[in-house]
């Protein structure tokens, strides 16, 4: 196993094009910013540059603002693993908002992790466009 350390470091942070998990390809930054419209379908996360971790288990976790799912029970984090592809790598995290916008509203935690330890990490924001919209959607989606 190499002795050398890890370097990871976040590119791009922010708003993305559409990522599709078949392309190899990365999604593009739209916007660099950690305030994220709570609109649908729209992407967010960020980018990192991971050297000298050639074949290490990266550990990947979106940490959600207590969304609740169909039966009403908040949803888990999002994690995964996934090996490092190469000594010089670029890997996305990132989620996107659907329907209903107003409960997606609040931090949403990214981190990456390798060896136990996080060594990228990013918080967003994520927020309805103004305070009339979020208590609109709150009533609407309440029969009102």
């Amino acid at each position: 196993m190499s002795k050398l350390k890890a370097d990871v470091t976040i590119i791009h942070a922010g708003i993305f094009t559409q990522w599709d998990a078949e392309s190899a390809a990365l999604p593009k930054l739209t916007k660099a910013t950690v305030h994220v419209p709570a609109e649908i379908d729209v992407e967010f996360g960020f980018i990192a540059n991971i050297k000298k971790a050639k074949n290490q288990k990266l550990r990947y976790c979106i940490y959600h603002p207590s969304i609740p799912d169909d039966n009403g029970d908040v949803r888990p984090p999002f994690d995964g693993e996934i090996y490092v592809d190469s000594n010089d790598w670029k890997f996305y995290l990132g989620d996107t908002i659907w329907a209903p916008e107003y409960n997606k509203v609040g931090k949403w935690r990214m981190t990456l992790e390798l060896k136990g330890k996080v060594v990228a990490e990013k918080t967003f924001n994520v927020h309805l466009n103004d305070e009339d919209s979020q208590i609109s959607a709150f009533w609407k989606h309440r029969g009102f």
